[in-house]
């Protein structure tokens, strides 16, 4: 399994010879310029997870992508002229297994209505897996691989990101959600991750190395 890190909650993976983009927001560049994806995951759509201005291109540059989404970002996607499905059962892409979990978005603040929030676990045969939450930290992804998880957000404190990760207890984490801080502000909070997330996990910064090969 190949994962590139494209910046803040999106990632490219290459996983048994397919090509999966995850949440291709507006914090992150570059994503509108892939091609041969044969699928483009949305776990809720929120802009930094879901960018409205570049995806209806997206989709049309790859036109033999499988678009699966969250329940509460088909209306969004209908809006831009894209069909999604909505991802409530394991779908298959190829050999790979896409498996959503969970429902609903993290709590933002009690005047803020939440939203659907799916999850996924990318499976396939002979291949690491990986966890990809979305925006929550209450999801049940099983035995995984690798997990990426949340480096800060407006509703995670730094406690909740290292529990998640400490419940979780991946051999492999990898940082996303980074899109808020400062340089010196990461560093702060990847060493709490490294420090007091899981005893058996060893997190991978990702951010500007570009393809990084995972085995099992």
């Amino acid at each position: 399994m190949r994962i590139t890190h494209l910046g803040h909650a999106c990632l490219l993976v290459e996983i048994a010879g397919e090509r999966i983009l995850i949440d291709p927001g507006s914090f992150t560049e570059g994503f509108e310029d892939l091609r041969d994806l044969s699928a483009i995951i949305v776990t809720h759509q929120h802009p930094d997870h879901l960018d409205e201005d570049r995806f209806e291109s997206l989709v049309r540059a790859n036109p033999g992508a499988r678009v699966l989404t969250d329940p509460g970002s088909t209306d969004v996607l209908a809006r831009l002229g894209v069909e999604g499905e909505v991802h409530d059962g394991d779908t298959r892409i190829g050999a790979v297994t896409i498996t959503p979990v969970g429902e609903t978005h993290a709590l933002i603040h009690e005047e803020i209505a939440r939203i659907p929030n799916v999850g996924v676990v990318l499976r396939a045969d002979g291949e690491p897996s990986l966890f990809h939450p979305g925006d929550a930290l209450d999801q049940d992804p099983g035995e995984v691989d690798v997990v990426a998880f949340p480096l800060n957000a407006p509703w995670a404190l730094s406690r909740d990101t290292t529990g998640f990760l400490r419940r979780l207890n991946p051999p492999a984490a990898i940082p996303i959600h980074d899109g808020l801080l400062s340089e010196n502000g990461r560093t702060i909070y990847l060493a709490q991750a490294d420090a007091m997330g899981g005893p058996r996990t060893r997190v991978h910064d990702l951010a500007g190395r570009g393809v990084v090969e995972f085995g099992q």
